[in-house]
């Protein structure tokens, strides 16, 4: 990974929730915050602490070249957006983008042959505690990478796959993962309140289980294979409910056509 003081210029190419967010990771990382320029022609409430705290804002491209260029724009504006781009890039620029969807045969032909790097953060990103899937086209150099790695990580981890087709699966799995859990919240809450639990109580438990079993994953050692037969016991109350779930029916099976639904449709949008 760089130093944030070994990176020079950053160019954010908008403002909104996810563009914010790797800003305050930024920020918080230690970027001064002079070596950032924010995009953004309607900059909202997300990017005004930003502001306040130093970073410059523009409508348009400024002139001069940048150290990154990082795209956090809505995938249908890109086709606007990007032609404009290209003259803040030079052969030691690296272009990172998070934008869904968009494949880097398309950046190129839009910015000219730039190292690019794709990536895929998800949502849990906003308050530091997301993954990020990431790709480098051939261009990408060490320093490069390096540079896009100290980016990334400001949000959460890091993993790099070597195919950009490796991006659809990373989007099936951990991109759109976050929903997943939370449908498991409200599966949770909806059982409790079928036995006859205060529906408030029964989400407020739901809740407290997701993300505490959560933060147990995070903080053991031991895999989640162990962790689950850690807490169940046999023929006891766990042990009852994971026959359930562990049928060849069950979870794990609904679990891979859920995610390959997901990756399936990334691969359908990137090719739209």
């Amino acid at each position: 990974m760089a130093a944030f003081s070994d990176i020079d210029t950053i160019l954010l190419i908008g403002g909104g929730n996810m563009g914010a967010a790797m800003a305050r990771g930024w920020l918080a990382g230690g970027l001064d915050a002079a070596r950032l320029t924010v995009c953004d022609p309607k900059p909202g409430a997300a990017l005004q602490p930003l502001l306040d705290a130093g970073v410059r804002h523009v409508a348009g491209a400024p002139a001069g070249r940048v150290d990154a260029l990082v795209i956090a724009v809505k995938p249908q504006v890109m086709e606007a957006v990007l032609p404009g781009l290209a003259p803040v890039l030079d052969s030691s620029s690296v272009v990172i983008s998070v934008a869904a969807g968009k494949p880097v045969a398309f950046m190129e032909r839009l910015l000219g042959p730039h190292a690019i790097v794709r990536a895929m953060p998800n949502t849990p990103a906003m308050i530091g505690r997301g993954v990020t899937g990431a790709f480098a086209n051939p261009r990408v150099g060490a320093r490069q990478r390096a540079v896009a790695d100290t980016l990334l990580a400001a949000t959460g981890g890091v993993e790099w796959v070597p195919e950009e087709r490796q991006i659809d699966w990373v989007t099936g799995l951990s991109g759109s993962g976050p929903a997943y859990v939370f449908l498991m919240a409200e599966a949770l809450a909806q059982a409790g309140e079928k036995l006859g639990l205060d529906p408030q109580l029964a989400m407020r438990l739901a809740r407290q289980t997701v993300a505490g079993a959560g933060e147990l994953m995070i903080r053991s050692q031991d895999s989640p294979d162990t962790l689950r037969r850690n807490v169940t016991s046999p023929n006891g109350t766990t042990a009852a409910a994971l026959e359930v779930l562990m049928a060849d029916d069950g979870l794990s099976a609904l679990m891979a056509k859920a995610v390959a639904a997901a990756a399936d449709r990334a691969t359908e949008l990137s090719k739209d």
